[in-house]
């Protein structure tokens, strides 16, 4: 007779890949039934994104009939309660699971429109996800996400007047271009511009989030330094393209996460612009910046490889209609986004479990 208890121990002996503890142990079953040969049960992942879900479904089924009995009818129900490891006060974001920052060492590689598809694809896996645009002088947010002219309400919490932030897609946004007119320049020294974005950490009704992605501005400069001080980091997804002048400025992007009074974990790197692929000969590559760079510069700082975007047609024309690629059904990069959320999620789970809890940082 099929009992609970050995369906338990059975399941103990699954593996959670990334986290290298057993389902048991990490107290990721729940909800055991026994019903004669019906067995059912649910695993609760550390993430909706995760790409080994499949994986772990099958090792469990494969445990049940090995270790308990070859002829259960076994259901695995995946849900998932995506994990955090913040030990702070919570009195900035308290709802916020997650922050993830979006850098790059210099602009122009595409580091927004990685920020932009990097949320929307943690959203499509059935995470909270809010979207801040961080680059005060160069917001670029509104119309990657279609919402130019589009003003943000106000609402009352707990008799403090907040910004409500756009919803798009499925995602929360707020950026300085959704209050200013897109034409006007924003010329503010440095302190205004870190007081602005102090403002939408605070002031913005973010409420209940798994991941927070923060779209930094381009370089290593007040703005990041005073994000690093507000709210309690995560971790970075650096972002940069083949060449080897791209590839040099995110390496000074790494090492100012990996300063001693700063220590922000890398999530990892992301290659764009990797090759240019037609879209009328998909399979065709043609590396016109250089190949594998930052792939190169991933394995010299012992950093996860995210993956490769190409340089697509698509991937423009989504940005500038305000779509995003992922979006695109026939866009041959929708996959290699999907792919992108899923590492992401994946190494914030594993950063989560294995590395110091996230805080605030003071940074002289």
């Amino acid at each position: 007779m099929i009992t609970k208890e050995a369906v338990i121990k059975a399941l103990s002996n699954v593996q959670e890949p990334d986290l290298g503890k057993d389902l048991v142990t990490l107290n990721m079953v729940h909800d055991v039934v026994v019903e004669g040969k019906n067995i059912s049960f649910t695993v609760v992942l550390t993430t909706p994104a995760c790409p080994l879900k499949d994986m772990i479904e099958k090792a469990c089924i494969n445990a049940v009939k090995l270790l308990v009995d070859k002829e259960a009818v076994v259901t695995v129900n995946l849900t998932a309660n995506v994990n955090t490891n913040r030990t702070d006060s919570k009195s900035v974001l308290p709802g916020v699971k997650n922050i993830i920052m979006v850098a790059s060492g210099k602009g122009g590689v595409g580091k927004s429109t990685v920020a932009v598809n990097l949320a929307l694809g943690l959203a499509q896996e059935g995470a909270a996800v809010g979207l801040l645009d961080a680059d005060i002088y160069g917001p670029s947010i509104p119309i990657m996400l279609g919402m130019r002219d589009e003003r943000p309400m106000m609402t009352q919490v707990d008799g403090k007047g907040k910004i409500v932030p756009m919803e798009r897609f499925g995602i929360k946004a707020m950026s300085i271009g959704l209050l200013i007119d897109e034409k006007q320049a924003v010329i503010w020294r440095g302190p205004m511009a870190s007081s602005a974005l102090k403002q939408f950490i605070t002031d913005v009704h973010w409420q209940e989030l798994d991941y927070l992605v923060i779209d930094l501005p381009p370089g290593t400069g007040d703005v990041h330094l005073t994000l690093v001080q507000a709210v309690p980091v995560t971790g970075a997804v650096i972002v940069s393209t083949p060449q080897a002048v791209a590839a040099a400025d995110a390496r000074k992007a790494i090492m100012m996460f990996k300063q001693e009074n700063i220590k922000i974990p890398i999530l990892g790197i992301v290659e764009n612009m990797a090759y240019f692929t037609p879209a009328e000969l998909p399979e065709n590559k043609y590396y016109l910046f250089g190949k594998g760079g930052a792939k190169q510069m991933a394995e010299q700082f012992e950093l996860p490889f995210l993956g490769e975007i190409p340089l697509v047609q698509s991937i423009r024309e989504g940005g500038d209609k305000g779509i995003p690629a992922i979006l695109d059904d026939e866009s041959i990069t929708q996959e290699i986004f999907k792919e992108l959320a899923q590492n992401v999620a994946r190494n914030v789970s594993i950063r989560n479990a294995n590395l110091e809890p996230t805080k605030v940082l003071q940074v002289s």
